[in-house]
Parts: C-alpha cells; sequence; structure tokens
C-alpha cells in the first residue's frame, strides 16, 4: 500500500474511534428531532395533502382529455 493511502487510512480509522469513545462515554439527551421529529414530518405531510387537494378540487381541471373536437375555431375575419 502506498504511503499516502496508508496515512489517510489511519486517520480514518483514528476518526472513527474518536467518535466511537465521545458517544460511548455522553449522555444522550433527546434533541427536538428526537421528540418532535415524526409529529412535525406527519403533519408537513398532512397539510401539504390538504392544501394540494383543495387546489386540485376548486380549480376544475379536466384530467387527460384532449380537447380535440371541442374547440372550434372562429371565423376569420379580414
Amino acid at each position: 500500500m502506498f504511503p499516502v493511502a496508508r496515512a489517510a487510512q489511519s486517520l480514518v480509522a483514528r476518526g472513527i474511534q474518536h467518535t466511537a469513545v465521545r458517544h460511548a462515554h455522553r449522555k444522550h439527551e433527546p434533541t427536538f428531532h428526537d421528540k418532535y421529529g415524526a409529529m412535525v414530518l406527519l403533519g408537513g405531510a398532512a397539510m401539504f395533502t390538504a392544501v394540494w387537494g383543495y387546489v386540485f378540487t376548486t380549480l376544475k381541471i379536466e384530467w387527460g382529455f384532449s380537447p380535440v373536437g371541442r374547440i372550434t375555431p372562429s371565423e376569420w375575419r379580414e
């Protein structure tokens, strides 16, 4: 193995070891995301669905229908 690659590998391994030791010695206190993360996500999904559902039902869009045959050209005026 090349010396530069070996040095990079040992730095990565040492960093992972330091992170593991640091996490093992501290108490885990729940953060905002631990406490409310799922509720915020579900609330956002419900709000997104409600708003777009309202928009799609009030726009009166005819989905998937072709305008061919329903649009008649107007008479040409010169």
